[in-house]
């Protein structure tokens, strides 16, 4: 019995006639938004369904243009017709059992609860893994420093975690100075309103963004940025009325989008980016080697996802009285165009 008595008190003191009752309202776990299929190009799935466990990807072809004068011999060029490889290699399962006496005792069908988690899981990890990949690490949160087997690089010039050593913008892009210690970035240290010593308005570094994708010919529309709770804090202080949800027409929150655009981007806030050590949150107004979160930006034709197997399915188990249900996601993901794709490695200042 959970409500008290007084000292002494022994009427019905077994509590029998104070039974504890089971909800059938059963709590469920906070779900973290799944961004990646709004800010990937899907267009390859089709072509895995059926077969293959990679996809060559034709690059198209540059074009040299010529000063033409009268009585010119007009040369001839050979077109390329390089290409570059998404491998579907990724693939995560779960497997459960559901036991025929429990859940004939159960007052709520646990089954469906499981299953329902189950494939919520599976479809965050795969939003984990593809923007871990896009941000240059692995899933379980280490640098690549190596091109996975069968993968070719969509641009030469590409690091081997396929990003472009311009589009990795650390504290030094800012006016800020490199700490010098072992780690190849010092972040940067963000506040609203910017202020001395690299430390920078989010807004700065979005625009940054935005410049270079001008300047490398990105398309202005499908721009997309996924930041962390910390940085949407600070773009929120910044006062946006592109941002601030207060001046955004009452839309809410959907799939992690954020309401309006900023500098051009769709704002997508996720907890699946990758950080390193304690993350963002961690304060150091010359920015730090050993703390930080990274953000992600680009444009929707940057990076592609590719789904081949997405499956759950439920048999008898051959030893026991239950049903074993058990599920399987098979997938790729590939840096597509490596000048579109863009991080920003950053803490609180």
């Amino acid at each position: 019995m959970a409500f008290a008595k007084a000292s002494g008190y022994t009427n019905l003191n077994s509590g029998n006639f104070s039974p504890v009752i089971y909800s059938k309202k059963v709590q469920k776990a906070f779900r973290t938004a799944s961004v990646v299929d709004a800010v990937t190009n899907t267009d390859y799935s089709g072509e895995i369904a059926n077969f293959g466990d990679s996809v060559k990807i034709i690059k198209e072809p540059d074009i040299t243009i010529t000063t033409y004068e009268r009585g010119t011999q007009l040369a001839t060029q050979d077109l390329t017709d390089a290409d570059f490889t998404m491998v579907v290699n990724q693939a995560n399962y779960f497997q459960f059992a559901i036991d025929d006496i429990e859940e004939a005792h159960s007052h709520v069908s646990f089954g469906d609860l499981a299953s329902d988690r189950a494939g919520y899981k599976l479809r965050d990890t795969f939003d984990s893994d593809v923007l871990h990949h896009m941000a240059g690490f692995t899933a379980a949160g280490a640098r690549r420093t190596a091109l996975e087997t069968g993968s070719t690089k969509a641009d030469s010039g590409a690091d081997n975690d396929e990003l472009l050593p311009a589009n990795k913008l650390d504290i030094t892009d800012f006016g800020g100075s490199d700490i010098g210690g072992a780690s190849e970035i010092t972040s940067i240290p963000i506040a609203a309103g910017g202020g001395a010593g690299g430390i920078t308005s989010p807004l700065a570094i979005l625009n940054r963004i935005a410049r270079q994708m001008d300047q490398a010919a990105v398309d202005t529309d499908s721009r997309w940025c996924v930041v962390d709770p910390v940085f949407a804090e600070i773009l929120m202080d910044e006062d946006s009325k592109l941002i601030n949800s207060d001046f955004g027409g009452g839309d809410e929150l959907r799939n992690g989008r954020m309401p309006g655009q900023l500098r051009g981007f769709t704002i997508y806030k996720s907890n699946n980016l990758p950080s390193l050590g304690t993350g963002a949150g961690t304060a150091a107004a010359a920015g730090s080697e050993t703390n930080m979160s990274f953000l992600v930006a680009g444009h929707s034709s940057a990076v592609a996802t590719a789904e081949q197997i997405a499956k759950t399915e439920t048999f008898r188990s051959p030893t026991t009285f239950a049903d074993i249900v058990r599920g399987m996601q098979l997938y790729g993901r590939k840096i597509l165009r490596p000048e579109a794709l863009f991080t920003a490695a950053y803490n609180l200042a």
